[in-house]
């Protein structure tokens, strides 16, 4: 019995001794195990950046639509201009005017979207290089985007108030209301990025 007993406890122990070594291994082994997989994990993660890259080129080609739509207009008023009155022509430029903020909004968010969240932009040396391009961070990109907006809207209210006598009043009220809207909107997140700014 004493015998067997011995061995029993022999044979216990050196399980507890594999086991305990087997433990020590796996715990000093196992951020070598860990460490390719988050590296691919966060590569991967990394990468998926460029997903971003066919959307901003996607833009491009909006700018180029709203460029022939311009273009379009521009041909389809200059026949008829000396017989046009002065209230139309001005709707229409109005909404020239428009269609540039619009181009000129498709191009930051393109650009500074771009150079933001997907690649900094290579520009040679030698050429004509934006004044912004570089210094537009997420923050100043939705000022500049509200901004826009805000513009926008107000071209679109100005083109209403122009055509007033052909417009009810309750869509009258509705425009105001919404591009005060955009107004308090737009000052909010200067409000709010100015604060930001302000505690870092």
């Amino acid at each position: 019995m004493l015998g067997i007993s011995a061995i029993d406890l022999s044979s216990v122990t050196d399980a507890f001794v594999c086991e305990g070594a087997l433990g020590i291994l796996a715990g000093s082994f196992s951020p070598y195990l860990r460490d390719p997989m988050e590296r691919f994990i966060e590569n991967a993660m990394y990468a998926s950046r460029w997903l971003l890259a066919p959307i901003y080129f996607g833009l491009s080609l909006g700018l180029l639509a709203l460029a022939l739509k311009f273009f379009q207009e521009i041909f389809h008023i200059i026949p008829g201009v000396f017989a046009m009155a002065e209230a139309d022509l001005i709707l229409v430029i109005l909404s020239l005017i428009d269609m540039a903020l619009v181009g000129g909004l498709l191009v930051m968010v393109m650009i500074s979207g771009y150079e933001n969240f997907v690649s900094q932009l290579d520009i040679d040396e030698g050429k004509e290089k934006l004044s912004w391009l570089g210094k537009m961070d997420s923050g100043s990109l939705k000022m500049k985007v509200a901004a826009s907006i805000v513009a926008i809207s107000s071209i679109h209210l100005l083109k209403v108030f122009m055509n007033a006598e052909n417009i009810g009043t309750d869509y009258l009220m509705w425009y105001v209301i919404i591009h005060m809207a955009f107004v308090v909107s737009a000052f909010a997140m200067g409000y709010l990025d100015k604060l930001t700014k302000h505690d870092h």
